[in-house]
């Protein structure tokens, strides 16, 4: 198992939080442009810190445990592929919580924070203004 132990801890990950998707109806994975916008800002921050941190010998990756396919700057597939699944996960979890709480996002067809095409603004709210329609 020994290089394909990092890849089998990311698939677990993944493996672990389905069921939030298919029984809780989380809807990440069907909401991909959602995902994107969530899950580049950190794989961009945290793949340029690794590659920084690595060209200046700050830490390594253990070849044993690895595929040893590797990325431009010589980083391992599987540590590119860990900013993409735990944030998934991360994701998974919270929508879950949102989803057996019944806590808005505020993104829902017809909220204050998207109005539907067409809409009227809430009585004294500017679009935009974060101000809550009134119950």
């Amino acid at each position: 198992m020994g290089r394909l132990s990092y890849l089998a801890v990311l698939a677990g990950c993944l493996l672990g939080t389905l069921p939030l998707e298919v029984w809780l109806g989380t809807r990440v994975y069907r909401r991909p442009r959602r995902w994107l916008l969530a899950v580049a800002p950190t794989f961009v921050l945290f793949v340029g810190w690794d590659l920084y941190a690595t060209s200046r010998q700050h830490w390594s990756y253990d070849p044993r445990q690895t595929t040893g396919v590797l990325l431009p700057g010589r980083l391992p597939v599987e540590e590119a592929l860990f900013f993409l699944v735990v944030p998934t996960c991360a994701i998974l979890a919270f929508e879950a919580v949102r989803a057996v709480r019944g806590w808005p996002a505020g993104d829902e067809p017809g909220s204050a924070a998207e109005p539907e095409t067409g809409a009227e603004p809430v009585s004294g709210a500017e679009p935009g203004s974060g101000a809550e329609p009134e119950p």
